[in-house]
C-alpha cells in the first residue's frame, strides 16, 4: 500500500492542476445540486420493532383522521396577576385565537377549545389549546409555523402571557459563535505547529472543501433518500475534525521528509506513502465505527452514521491527493521541519527544535536540545508503572458517576429558559403539573372484543389504579369502533423514572386486559415513544461495541502485525469512555460547574449518548493509536529497541497528534454553544473523550503499557504472521522500492569507462 499511495502522492504533486481542478468541480457540482435540489420533505421520525411505532402504525391504518404521529402544538394562555382566563374578556381573547389557529394552516387537523376541553387550571390563571397537526413536525412549512407565532403574538397584545411548547416549533438548533471559535483555535494552533500561514492554511482549506462537498451532496440528495435536516450536523462535526486531522499528518510528514533534504516531489510522495498508509487505516476505523450504527435499526440514526462516514472517505481522498497538489502550487512557501517564516521569526536551522531525522535514529551528541515529545517519552520509559496506575486511578475516578448514569431523551423541561418552549412547559408545570407535559397515548385494538364499548370502558378503569396516574380520560373511538385512544396524564414529567416505570406498569396490565375482555392494548405517544428508544439503544450497545471494536481490533492487527497492541488500543478506549460518560454524567444530570457550561436544567443523558460517543470516539481514538504507534513500529522494525522506539515514535508523532487533539477538542467544544441541550451534550462529550483519549490514553498510557511489555508488545504467532496480509505501514517495502529505483538511475548514468 504505501508505495502504491507514494506514486499516488507523486502523481498528484506533479498533475497539481488537473487534481486540482477535479475537487473545484467536484465542489461546485455539489453546490449547485444542493441549490437547485428541491427542498427535502422531511423524514419522519420511526422506531421499527418497537411497541410505540406499532401502535402508531395501526392508528395511521385505522383511525388515519387522529393524526396520532402529526405534530402537535400547546399554546398555553395566562392570565395577568389579579384575574383570570376565565374573566369575559380573556375568555374571549382565548376563543379567538383558538379560530385563528383553526384556520392559520391547512395541516391543521384540530385546535382543541380549552373551555370546552376542560384544560383550564383549578385557580383559573392558566388554560391550554391542544393543536394537532396532519403531518409530522419535521413536515411541516416555514408558513405553518409563522402562522402559528403571529397568531401568538397577536393574542399576547390583550396582555395575556402567551407561550407555545411541543414540537410545532421544533427547528434547527443554534449553534452560536463558539462554533466559529473552535474553527478559530483550530487555526491558531496550526499556526503555532507549522509556523506558517500557508502551511497552517492548507489543512483548513482541504477540510472546509471536504466538508462542503459532503453537506451539499447530503443536501442535494436529501429529497431522493429522504434524509433529515438533522442528518449533515454530525457529518459536519465529525468531517471537519478529521478533515483537519488528515491533512495535518501529510503537511507534517511533508515537511519532515524535506529536513532530510529530499526534493519537494519526492517528499510529497514520501509523505502520502507513509503517513497517508496511516490516514486510510485511520479513516477506515472511523468509517466501521459510524457505518455500524446501523446495528441500532433507528433509521434516522443509520442515515446520520452513513452521511458522516461518506464524509469521512471524501476527507481521506482529499488527504491523499490534493494536498500534495496543493503543496506543489505552495512550493518553497511550505518550508522544511523547524523552519519558520520570516512572519513568525525567520529562518531556523532545521535541527534548532531538536527534530530527528526520518529514519528514526537518535539524535547525534551535537548539543541538540530535546524536544517536549522526547523528554515526555524518556519520563514514562523510565517510570511507566507510576504513569500508568496514576492514569487508571484518574481515569477511574472520573468514570464513577457513571454508575448513576440515567438514560432518557430530553423533553421541553430541558430547553434554555428563555425558549417559548420552556416557558410554556414550566406554565403547564404550575398550573396543572408537570405530568400534563407529556400525556401518554393507550391504543385499544378492540377487534378481538365482544363488547368494543364495555373493554375500552374496563381498560380506562384499570389503568386509573395505578400507581403514578394524575387523570384518564375518556376514550375516543374511531369510526369503525375496532379502536380506542386513551389519553393517560402521569404525575411526574414526562421524562422522570416515574413515568417510565408507568409505561412498563400499564404494559405490564396487558396480559390481564387481554383474558378479561378480549382487547389488546400499546402505549404510544412522544413520551412512551422516547422510553422504547432509550430501550432499543440500550440493547444495541454490547452488539454495537462488539461489532465496532473486534473490526478494528482485527484491522490494527494487520496495521500492527501485533495482537498486544490493538488489545491495549480497545481497553485504553473504553477507559477513556467510561471516564467521559463520567463527567457527562456529573455535568449534565449532577450539575456540577453546570452553570459554567451553560446547562440550566439538569436531567437524565440522552439516550443515545452512550452508543453515539463509542461509535465516534472509538473512531477518532483510534486515529491517534494509529499515528502515533505506526512511528514507533516503524522505528522497531529498523532495529531500535523497543524502549529506544517509544521515545522514537514521540519525538516524531507527539507534537502532531497533541495539535491534531487540540484542533479536534476545539471543534467539538464549539457545538458546547449550541441552544439545543441534545448537541450541547454532544459537544461537551466528545471534546472530553478526545481530551481522556488522546493526553491520558496514548501520551501516558500506551507508551507506558509498551515500556512494561518491552519485545513482547510487538509479538505475533507465526501462522498469524504468514496468514496476514502485508500492507506495510511503516513503508520498508517503500524505502526498498524507491532505493532500487535510484539504483537503476545511477546505473543508467554511469558512463562505462576504457581500460
Amino acid at each position: 500500500m504505501a508505495t502504491f499511495l507514494y506514486k499516488l502522492g507523486k502523481l498528484a504533486f506533479r498533475r497539481r492542476h488537473f487534481v486540482a481542478l477535479i475537487w473545484v468541480a467536484l465542489l461546485t457540482l455539489a453546490g449547485v445540486g444542493a441549490a437547485s435540489a428541491p427542498t427535502a420533505a422531511s423524514s419522519s421520525f420511526s422506531i421499527p420493532g418497537t411497541e410505540a411505532q406499532k401502535a402508531f402504525d395501526l392508528l395511521e391504518k385505522r383511525a388515519p383522521e387522529a393524526g396520532a404521529d402529526g405534530a402537535s402544538a400547546r399554546v398555553v394562555f395566562k392570565a395577568p396577576d389579579g384575574e383570570k382566563v376565565t374573566d369575559p374578556a380573556n375568555k374571549a381573547e382565548i376563543v379567538k385565537t383558538v379560530g385563528a389557529l383553526r384556520t392559520g394552516s391547512d395541516h391543521v387537523a384540530r385546535a382543541d377549545d380549552p373551555f370546552r376541553a376542560k384544560t383550564v387550571s383549578k385557580d383559573g390563571s392558566t388554560a391550554y389549546a391542544s393543536v394537532s397537526y396532519k403531518v409530522t413536525s419535521m413536515e411541516l412549512t416555514d408558513e405553518d409555523r409563522d402562522a402559528l407565532e403571529k397568531t401568538t403574538d397577536k393574542a399576547r397584545e390583550s396582555g395575556l402571557t402567551v407561550e407555545v411548547g411541543g414540537d410545532a416549533l421544533q427547528a434547527m438548533p443554534e449553534t452560536g459563535s463558539t462554533e466559529i471559535i473552535g474553527i478559530a483555535v483550530a487555526a491558531v494552533v496550526l499556526v503555532i505547529t507549522f509556523g506558517s500561514l500557508i502551511a497552517a492554511g492548507l489543512p483548513l482549506l482541504t477540510a472546509l472543501i471536504g466538508v462542503g462537498i459532503g453537506v451539499s451532496s447530503i443536501t442535494a440528495l436529501a429529497n431522493a433518500l429522504d434524509l433529515g435536516t438533522t442528518t449533515s450536523t454530525l457529518a459536519m462535526m465529525i468531517g471537519l475534525a478529521v478533515g483537519i486531522d488528515y491533512a495535518l499528518f501529510i503537511v507534517s510528514r511533508y515537511r519532515g521528509e524535506l529536513a532530510e533534504g529530499r526534493d519537494r516531489e519526492e517528499a510529497a510522495g514520501r509523505a502520502v506513502g507513509t503517513a497517508g498508509s496511516a490516514v486510510v487505516f485511520a479513516g477506515l476505523t472511523v468509517v466501521i465505527a459510524l457505518v455500524g450504527l446501523a446495528v441500532v435499526n433507528i433509521p434516522m440514526l443509520t442515515k446520520m452514521g452513513f452521511a458522516a462516514a461518506g464524509t469521512v472517505v471524501i476527507a481521506v481522498l482529499i488527504a491523499l491527493t490534493l494536498i500534495p497538489a496543493l503543496l506543489g502550487y505552495a512550493g518553497r512557501r511550505v518550508m522544511p521541519m523547524g523552519e519558520k517564516s520570516r512572519l513568525f521569526g525567520g529562518k531556523k536551522a532545521a535541527r534548532a527544535e531538536g527534530e530527528p531525522d526520518s529514519g528514526g535514529e537518535k539524535p547525534d551528541s551535537g548539543g541538540e536540545k530535546p524536544n517536549m515529545g522526547t523528554r515526555w517519552a524518556r519520563f514514562v520509559v523510565r517510570r511507566p508503572v507510576a504513569v500508568l496506575l496514576v492514569g487508571i486511578v484518574g481515569l477511574g475516578a472520573a468514570a464513577i458517576p457513571v454508575s448513576q448514569l440515567e438514560l432518557g431523551l430530553p423533553d421541553d423541561g430541558a430547553q434554555p429558559t428563555s425558549t417559548t418552549q420552556r416557558k410554556a412547559y414550566d406554565l403547564v408545570s404550575d398550573g396543572f403539573g408537570p405530568g400534563f407535559n407529556g400525556p401518554l397515548m393507550v391504543v385499544g385494538d378492540l377487534r378481538g372484543a365482544e363488547d368494543p364499548k364495555a373493554a375500552a370502558g374496563e381498560i380506562t378503569k384499570t389503568i386509573s389504579k395505578l400507581d403514578d396516574v394524575s387523570t384518564v380520560a375518556p376514550p375516543m373511538f374511531n369510526e369503525a369502533l375496532d379502536t380506542a385512544i386513551i389519553s393517560v396524564v402521569p404525575s411526574s414529567k414526562p421524562s422522570g423514572i416515574e413515568t417510565e416505570d408507568l409505561v412498563h406498569s400499564i404494559r405490564g396490565t396487558g396480559a390481564e386486559i387481554t383474558s378479561d375482555t378480549g382487547a389488546e392494548i400499546m402505549v404510544t405517544g412522544t413520551t412512551a415513544m422516547n422510553i422504547d428508544v432509550s430501550q432499543k439503544l440500550n440493547d444495541a450497545l454490547l452488539p454495537y461495541l462488539a461489532l465496532v471494536v473486534g473490526l478494528a481490533f482485527l484491522l490494527l492487527i494487520v496495521v500492527f502485525r501485533s495482537v498486544l497492541v490493538p488489545l491495549k488500543a480497545a481497553l485504553g478506549f473504553l477507559l477513556s469512555v467510561l471516564a467521559a460518560l463520567g463527567a457527562v454524567v456529573a455535568v449534565f444530570q449532577w450539575g456540577w460547574l453546570g452553570s459554567l457550561f451553560g446547562v440550566e436544567q439538569t436531567g437524565p443523558i440522552m439516550s443515545m449518548m452512550p452508543i453515539f460517543m463509542v461509535g465516534v470516539v472509538f473512531g477518532l481514538a483510534m486515529d491517534y493509536e494509529v499515528f502515533l504507534v505506526t512511528r514507533m513500529r516503524e522505528a522497531y522494525v529498523h532495529g531500535e529497541r523497543p524502549g529506544q522506539a517509544v521515545v522514537t515514535g514521540f519525538r516524531h508523532g507527539a507534537r502532531v497528534v497533541s495539535a491534531a487533539a487540540v484542533i479536534m477538542i476545539a471543534v467539538f467544544a464549539g457545538f458546547i454553544g449550541s441552544s439545543e441541550q441534545m448537541v450541547k451534550m454532544i459537544g461537551f462529550g466528545l471534546a472530553i473523550a478526545v481530551f481522556f483519549d488522546a493526553f491520558v490514553v496514548r501520551m501516558a498510557l500506551v507508551p507506558a503499557v509498551l515500556a512494561l511489555l518491552g519485545d513482547k508488545a510487538w509479538w505475533l504467532p507465526k501462522w498469524l504472521d504468514r496468514a496476514l496480509p502485508n500492507v506495510d505501514v511503516e513503508g520498508e517495502g517503500l524505502r526498498t522500492a524507491v532505493e532500487k529505483e535510484a539504483g537503476r538511475e545511477a546505473d543508467a548514468e554511469r558512463e562505462p569507462v576504457r581500460v
